[in-house]
Order: structure tokens, then sequence, then C-alpha cells
């Protein structure tokens, strides 16, 4: 036990770059303090993809690059004692333990104690009461594939105190990947609010990976960062209070400043006031940072309050199948030329369904899925015209017939066509509810 944690992040979402962890970790060995790497690489619709893959594949469902991120550093995380904790159980947390431990016989290394927590997947038909109860009107109709709540960290800190080199979560709150190892390290009581909720926020600042020391941060001429292809992940020190500085690791390039840390601090935040969180309510309105050396940011000011009495849960349904659809057009008339061709694909297509287009580099981003955005826009002269068409159907036969008429449209639609590209996937949509704190349990187990 010292008065420092160190918590280093190497991902910030599911695909993140896998060269991410080494600048960390090196980092963390050279300052020999007790130290936590975590990847955070689970969003709402990464886990619905999951969900998909682990109904096609029993032994997927998690994390895709897992072993690309763990094997640059698994064996000197093992030697030098840095345990890690990530949420890339994503919906087969268990096939996740079993990969880490065929990992590291891969590299030689001696075996990991692999801590997996569960409780989070609701949807077995012994859950299927609380959902509907939980859902209310909204359930009706939803042919419901899959359903995870959003777990705290005292299983992840039970897993660490027990001794755990690796511990493997599906869904959990992104900021308890580091409220957990905060109370395995301090001891913290688990109502002890204003300590919890400052660990909650060194967990916001670093669940999403290089975004607080540039990435996506950076806006030439406005926002500049130094060495962007560079940039560094975050590492958060915190004391026995709860309190943290954000740095980054050594030698990468980025930032951590002032205007960094703000910005991110306020990511996806509701009401500064009530960031609810399965660990605590954490309210920031007080709060305020301090620069205390390069690329260092210290949090100040952070309160806490009672954790809510319920867990949000999400909860995917069959949506149909997506299909995708595009082809260029270049040169003189080539917006008018690419408008022709969505004009085609609506009226081919019309008793499948309404049919997005999308003109992108003219009206893409900015347009909806009715259309009528477009169509109320007059004609310009762009020269270099990408059309994009999607369809939403649930009979995958029908949805099949978006391919086939993109395609056509090499000759049978406006001149210059070129570049199809056709696609089609399953979708699940995602509804979400509350659900009573002690209708759910997280569960723990080992491999080894």
């Amino acid at each position: 036990m010292t008065d420092t944690l160190l918590i280093g992040c190497a991902a910030g979402f599911s695909g993140d770059r896998t060269d991410a962890a080494r600048p960390v970790v090196d980092t963390l060995i050279r300052r020999g303090l007790p130290a936590v790497l975590i990847f955070e690489t689970l969003a709402e619709r990464t886990l619905a993809l999951a969900q998909l893959a682990r109904r096609s594949d029993p032994e997927a469902g998690y994390e895709p690059l897992l072993a690309e991120m763990l094997a640059p550093v698994l064996a000197d995380c093992l030697a030098h004692g840095i345990r890690i904790v990530g949420n890339f159980g994503a919906a087969n947390p268990q096939a996740a333990a079993r990969r880490v431990l065929a990992l590291a016989r891969e590299l030689g290394t001696r075996a990991p104690r692999v801590a997996v927590v569960s409780g989070d997947d609701l949807s077995d038909e012994a859950h299927r009461g609380l959902l509907h109860e939980a859902l209310g009107v909204a359930a009706q109709g939803l042919n419901i594939a899959s359903a995870n709540v959003y777990l705290g960290a005292e299983a992840i800190a039970e897993a660490l105190r027990a001794g755990a080199d690796v511990v493997i979560t599906g869904r959990v709150a992104d900021p308890s990947l580091t409220v957990g190892p905060a109370l395995a390290h301090f001891g913290w009581a688990g109502d002890d609010w204003d300590r919890l909720a400052r660990a909650t926020m060194a967990g916001h600042l670093l669940e999403c990976g290089a975004q607080v020391c540039g990435g996506y941060f950076a806006d030439p001429g406005f926002k500049d960062v130094p060495d962007l292809a560079t940039v560094g992940y975050p590492i958060a020190e915190l004391d026995a209070d709860g309190g943290c500085v954000i740095g980054k690791a050594e030698g990468t390039g980025g930032c951590v400043d002032e205007h960094t840390v703000k910005e991110q601090l306020l990511y996806e935040l509701h009401d500064p006031a009530a960031y609810l969180t399965p660990d605590v309510v954490a309210d920031i309105t007080e709060a305020w940072v301090e620069t205390v050396g390069p690329d260092r940011v210290r949090l100040h000011g952070v309160r806490g309050h009672a954790r809510p009495t319920h867990l949000k849960a999400n909860v995917f349904h069959a949506q149909g199948w997506l299909a995708e659809g595009e082809i260029s057009y270049a040169g003189r008339g080539a917006e008018a030329r690419a408008r022709l061709a969505g004009d085609v694909l609506r009226r081919r297509l019309a008793e499948c369904g309404p049919l997005r287009v999308d003109l992108i580099g003219v009206a893409s981003v900015f347009g909806d899925d009715a259309g009528q955005w477009l169509s109320s826009q007059p004609v310009g002269d762009a020269r270099d015209v990408r059309l994009r068409v999607a369809l939403n159907h649930t009979e995958k036969q029908q949805a099949e017939r978006l391919a086939r008429e993109v395609t056509a449209l090499y000759t049978c639609g406006p001149a210059g066509g070129g570049g199809v590209r056709t696609g089609l996937r399953q979708r699940l949509g995602t509804v979400s509810c509350l659900v009573p704190r002690e209708r759910v349990s997280a569960q723990l187990e080992f491999f080894e």
C-alpha cells in the first residue's frame, strides 16, 4: 500500500489502437508505483454487435482485438505486478478469459490468474419478467434478443483483493474500471461518496483513451495539438482521498492541459450536479482544474452523493436487416446524375419501405432518413459525389434487393457511375430501462 495508485488507460473503444498500451506500460514500470492498466472497449453499439457474434459462434462475442491489445504488454504486466482490468469481455467474458490464458501460453509467460465478473447479462428467461416490468409499454411488440445491465465496481475490487492479475468484465459502467482498483487499493468504504465520486471522475477522464490527451479535441487553428500522429494515452495518479492528477504516457504526442481535461470532464455529462453511475452520484458543479506540470493537470472539488437505487439496462431487440449501397459520380453534372440515381432507387424499391438517400460531399451529415431535407435543396454543381442509399427491412430477402438495384445502376442508371460497394448486416435495436438494484447480482469466478 502506498499513498498513490497509477491507473493507465490503453483503449477508449472497441477497435482502438493496438500499440497504445506499450508506452503506457513502459511509463508505469518506470514510475515504480502500484499500477493498473485498464481497457475500455465497450459501447452500447459494440455490445449489440458482440451479442450477434456470440449467437453465431459460442466462443465469440468478446473484443475482437483482445489478443492484439494484450500481446505487447501481458508479459511485462505480469512480471511487474501491473494488474489489467478491461470490459473487453463484452457479451462473452468467459470466452475472453480462455483467450487470455491461451495468449499467455503462446507468449511463454506464467499463467495469469484471470477473474471474470458476470451477472450483467439479463437475457435468460429468468429475467424476462423483470425486463417487461421495467420496460412497461415499451416492451410491447419487441423481439428481445438480449439485455445487459450496468454493474458497478465492487466485484472488480473483490477480484483484485483476491489476487487477480487480469479482471475481465462484460457491461460495467465505464468509470467503474477505475473505481474498482481504487476501492481495492485504498480500502474505502462502499458509502464513502466523496472519494468514490472523485475516483469516478478520474475514470471518466480516462475512459475515452486518447481524447483527454488531445485526440478528438484537435481542431487546427483553434485547438492545436502537437504531434497528433503519436498521441499518447492517459495515466491518472490517484491519492487516498480520490483526488487525481491526469497525465499521459511519456515520449508520446498530444497534450494534457486544462482545456483537454475540461472538455473530457463534460463529455457525455447530462447533469453536472448528478452524474449517475452504479457506484455513486458524482457532482462536479464546484470542480476546478489546475496545471501542476507539463502535461499534468489536477482535478479538484468533486463531491459525491448516495448511489442510485436503480441500475440502467440496455435491451437489444431484433430490428431486421440493414442494406447499404454506394456509387460514385464525377465531372460535370455529377450532382444531378447522383440525384437522378437516388430517385431511380426510390421508385424501384418503393414497396420495400423508406429509403435513405445521401449525397456524400453535398448532403449527408445534415440529412435525415425521410429525405425531405435533400429534396428541398436546389441542385448544385458538385463534381465529386458519392451516392449512398440505405434500407432497413424485417425480411432479409427484401433487404437484399437494394444491393442488386445499386449494382444495376452501372448500365440502368445515369451516365458515368462507378465504384459500387454494397453491404448487408443484421440489426439490433436498443431501448433502455431502469431495474431495481436488489434484483441484480454480480458474480465472480476465476480461471487459472
